[in-house]
């Protein structure tokens, strides 16, 4: 595949991709904002790599203003590498994000997972967790979404069967929120 063919595949994936479910991720945030509710992310590997640069965005990158008080609050659980390491030693891999999810929100916070499999068990937990104690919960998935795209309330849906450009598509989508809510910022 030469980058001409390649740029066509990425063109055809942002085409198969729901608008609507990125207009109702924006929503989605917006609420959050209003209500000064916390939104959690988490991944692994490329997708942990995400959900920190999307976290940061969320919580740096839509101030206007360096004295407003009103801010999104987003913290990215991927970042939290002690609190990580001594669960995966102590308790297993998988719990690494359902118990800082646990730690941490409350009811009516947000959880993002990002994944490109759909599959991952530390994912899967921590949102079943989440959903059964009232945190609004968001996946953001590829390949055919998998456990995540059937347990979560809201859905972004890359539909590739690789990787890499799953997770790019990702980065594209999450640049694209920020440029959105700091114009909504902006108009009000």
């Amino acid at each position: 595949m030469d980058f001409a063919n390649y740029s066509k595949y990425i063109n055809y994936a942002l085409e198969e991709i729901n608008f609507k479910e990125i207009d109702n991720l924006i929503s989605l945030i917006l609420k959050a904002y209003e209500n000064e509710n916390t939104i959690f992310l988490i991944g692994n590997g490329g997708s942990a790599a995400n959900a920190s640069h999307f976290a940061e965005d969320l919580s740096k990158g839509t101030i206007l203003n360096i004295q407003q008080k009103k801010r999104i609050k987003a913290l990215s659980l991927t970042d939290n590498t002690p609190f990580m390491t001594a669960l995966g030693n102590d308790n297993g891999f998988e719990m690494i994000f359902e118990q800082q999810i646990r730690t941490f929100a409350k009811k009516g916070d947000y959880l993002i997972a990002i994944s490109g499999s759909g599959n991952s068990k530390n994912i899967i937990k921590a949102i079943e967790w989440a959903n059964e104690n009232n945190i609004v919960t968001i996946g953001i998935t590829g390949f055919d979404g998998g456990i995540l795209k059937k347990i979560n309330r809201h859905n972004i849906h890359v539909p590739l069967n690789d990787m890499c450009s799953v997770e790019s598509i990702h980065s594209v989508i999450f640049h694209f929120v920020i440029l959105k809510l700091n114009e909504t910022f902006q108009n009000k």
